[in-house]
């Protein structure tokens, strides 16, 4: 996706110790018509894994998942990170570290939405570290459902995430990949 290497080349911000600031165009402010194309392109690559639905992480995750779901014409679940009074217990529950916030998140899937047997697209803004990922994985083995696919905007290869994924043996597609950071700069892996 040439119009997001792009993006992240020109407006994307190495802050240090990994943190890609990409608040231009995903994490704050959010460009609808490039998200819209980043779900066309991840629908495009997990059209053939089959699932049923997408789960995601709330708040940075929901532009993709949703555009992903609309590609698939698949509904979204987003893990929230505080209990509703609407979100019956119990709840499927995971911890995951925040780079930005610097702590750990509590994750929240109700059991009215994620259910055993359904096959399972996780899609997220970045793959890191993969620990929010494994998080979200582990909602989906709570849940009994089926994991089909991870796909993510970013991938900060340098972090290692993909290597921790790999024994989950499903495909892993990322839309542009970080390979490392120089000082400020971003090596971008070639177009995949």
């Amino acid at each position: 996706m040439e119009a997001l290497r792009q993006r992240v080349l020109r407006e994307g911000r190495h802050l240090g110790k990994g943190i890609i600031k990409v608040d231009s165009f995903i994490n704050h402010q959010v460009d609808a018509a490039l998200m819209v194309e980043a779900g066309r392109e991840l629908g495009r690559r997990f059209a053939a894994s089959a699932p049923d639905k997408i789960l995601t992480a709330e708040i940075s995750g929901i532009a993709p998942a949703v555009c992903t779901g609309l590609a698939l014409g698949l509904p979204i679940v987003y893990a929230r990170k505080s209990r509703p009074i609407t979100m019956p217990d119990p709840v499927y529950r995971r911890t995951a570290p925040s780079h930005t916030k610097g702590k750990s998140v509590e994750l929240l899937v109700s059991p009215e939405v994620l259910k055993a047997g359904e096959r399972v697209l996780i899609v997220d803004d970045f793959l890191a570290s993969g620990r929010t990922i494994l998080a979200l994985v582990g909602l989906v083995e709570d849940a009994g459902a089926v994991l089909v696919g991870i796909g993510a905007v970013i991938e900060k290869r340098f972090e290692g995430g993909r290597q921790e994924l790999a024994s989950l043996d499903v495909p892993i597609e990322a839309l542009v990949v970080i390979e490392r950071v120089e000082g400020e700069r971003m090596i971008l892996a070639p177009d995949n």
